[in-house]
């Protein structure tokens, strides 16, 4: 497979330039909009992926609108790269969980402490697959069965982190 040279960050924004051209605040929204629930950016990672898009020549600058706002269009040779990233192997899953990393040191937590950690982490998860599901159930009603994919993949994980969470030692 070809090496595209860009990472995923640029990959999804790329994705996202699909859509039609955006400032990077207008990309932030969309970026969390859609793939948020399975897929973090921050700011500085959409501010710095931009001019690197523009130096590669992926990306164009538009005419700069209020407040020097910058609005980005995916080129033509941007659209060949997004397809060959599309073509490439995924790689592997990056699994970072800070929770269970704490509960790997659960020896060294009061009780009281595991408790208030486990009583967060459910209400995360338990708010944030509310969400996706209904960010999934409102992307299938809009005929996007691909995002609404992506978005079950979110609900399976967080119904999984609570499922786990039920189960994980308190003391």
């Amino acid at each position: 497979m070809p090496d595209t040279q860009i990472n995923p960050t640029a990959a999804a924004l790329l994705g996202l330039l699909h859509e039609g051209p955006m400032t990077g605040g207008q990309l932030m929204a969309a970026a969390e909009r859609r793939l948020g629930p399975y897929w973090s950016m921050t700011r500085s990672q959409v501010y710095r992926e931009l001019p690197v898009l523009a130096d590669m020549g992926f990306v164009r600058l538009g005419k700069p609108g209020p407040r020097s706002s910058q609005p980005y269009a995916i080129t033509a040779s941007g659209k060949r790269a997004f397809s060959r990233w599309l073509a490439e192997a995924p790689g592997r899953d990056a699994l970072r969980n800070p929770v269970a990393l704490r509960v790997a040191f659960g020896e060294q937590h009061s009780g009281g402490q595991l408790k208030e950690l486990y009583t967060g982490a459910s209400e995360y998860h338990a708010e944030a697959m509310a969400m996706a599901k209904e960010q999934a159930k409102e992307a299938k009603k809009n005929g996007d069965a691909y995002g609404s994919a992506a978005l079950e993949f979110a609900v399976a994980y967080h119904k999984a982190a609570l499922s786990w969470l039920k189960t994980a030692p308190s003391s």
